[in-house]
């Protein structure tokens, strides 16, 4: 028999006839499930890069509260797509291949508790993230601090990806936290709609705190008039009195409302012009004046020679 007949009579045959009639199709909606994944990835990138663009191209300092939202649930969606989309491939897959559905209902009951036991966190994460979408608790590129159940030191930085099941921060060091939404306990977001800098200033108490009450108001009137700062200002700073009183200093502070985020920034820059105008003013800070001095430490094997020193003009005047 040639090649030709026994390639024709292989097709013919259980083995290829299962292949063209199960095999294919199970393998065409395989393959167009990886494609319609792929797709819908790319299609959420696209989004998200628009936003950026939209963004970037723009003359705003800070992303406005609905371009966060847009991109987190941009992420979201697609996320869910996918899980759709392999639950809908899994679904055609099992109907082509004829697996009886009462035969899968004691598996999926023993499936299903065992899953209630362990899958509760991520039961529980993926409910969290659901309510972090849709109350815009914070979105991609907001700096917030979390409390994470189980850790005394709560976890800072900007969030780069939110998910139904995990929030992802990037912190100031450059680290990336994957922190699962179901263990958030406490959110604090730090640059919703505004932020505030607060400005703590230690003076001495002998200083006279009108003329340093003067010197401050004049540094934020020069804050708004610089074009840069001014920027990141929604009003002009405020003095807010004298904070606390210890024993040798008294702390006044200031308070500016900032654009979301910039609080960090206009705190530094605000103290670099307090210091500057306090010392042209003559306002010494606590520590002048007051710096310790060192003295020489008398080693052991000359203690006894300056103690002979000292004593003998003693012994010869008595």
């Amino acid at each position: 028999m040639s090649f030709a007949d026994r390639w024709h009579d292989f097709w013919l045959g259980s083995i290829g006839d299962w292949i063209l009639v199960r095999g294919v199709p199970i393998a065409l909606y395989l393959i167009g499930g990886l494609l319609g994944a792929r797709f819908i990835n790319w299609t959420a990138h696209r989004i998200v890069k628009r936003i950026d663009a939209e963004y970037m191209e723009s003359d705003q300092l800070v992303r406005t509260e609905s371009a966060k939202h847009r991109q987190a649930v941009a992420s979201v969606i697609s996320w869910v797509s996918v899980a759709l989309l392999f639950v809908l491939v899994m679904m055609q897959v099992t109907t082509i291949l004829a697996i009886p559905v009462g035969s899968l209902v004691a598996p999926a009951a023993v499936l299903g508790a065992a899953l209630g036991f362990g899958a509760q966190r991520v039961v529980q994460d993926l409910l969290s993230g659901f309510f972090i979408i849709t109350e815009k608790q914070y979105g991609f590129g907001d700096l917030v601090s979390l409390t994470v159940a189980g850790i005394n030191l709560p976890a800072e930085g900007t969030v780069e990806d939110v998910t139904l099941r995990v929030t992802r921060l990037r912190s100031t060091e450059g680290e990336m936290f994957t922190i699962p939404n179901g263990q958030i306990v406490k959110t604090v977001n730090l640059s919703k709609d505004w932020a505030r800098a607060v400005i703590d200033i230690p003076v001495p108490t002998s200083a006279d705190l009108n003329l340093v009450n003067d010197v401050l108001h004049d540094v934020a009137e020069k804050a708004m008039e610089d074009a840069s700062l001014s920027a990141l200002l929604l009003d002009a700073p405020q003095m807010m009195g004298v904070e606390s009183i210890e024993l040798d200093t008294v702390n006044l502070r200031m308070v500016a409302r900032t654009l979301p985020g910039k609080q960090f920034e206009v705190g530094r820059r605000i103290r670099v012009l307090v210091v500057r105008a306090l010392r042209r003013a003559g306002v010494a800070s606590p520590t002048d004046g007051n710096a310790p001095m060192v003295g020489a430490i008398v080693h052991p094997a000359t203690a006894g020679g300056a103690e002979e020193e000292t004593q003998g003009p003693t012994e010869q005047k008595q």
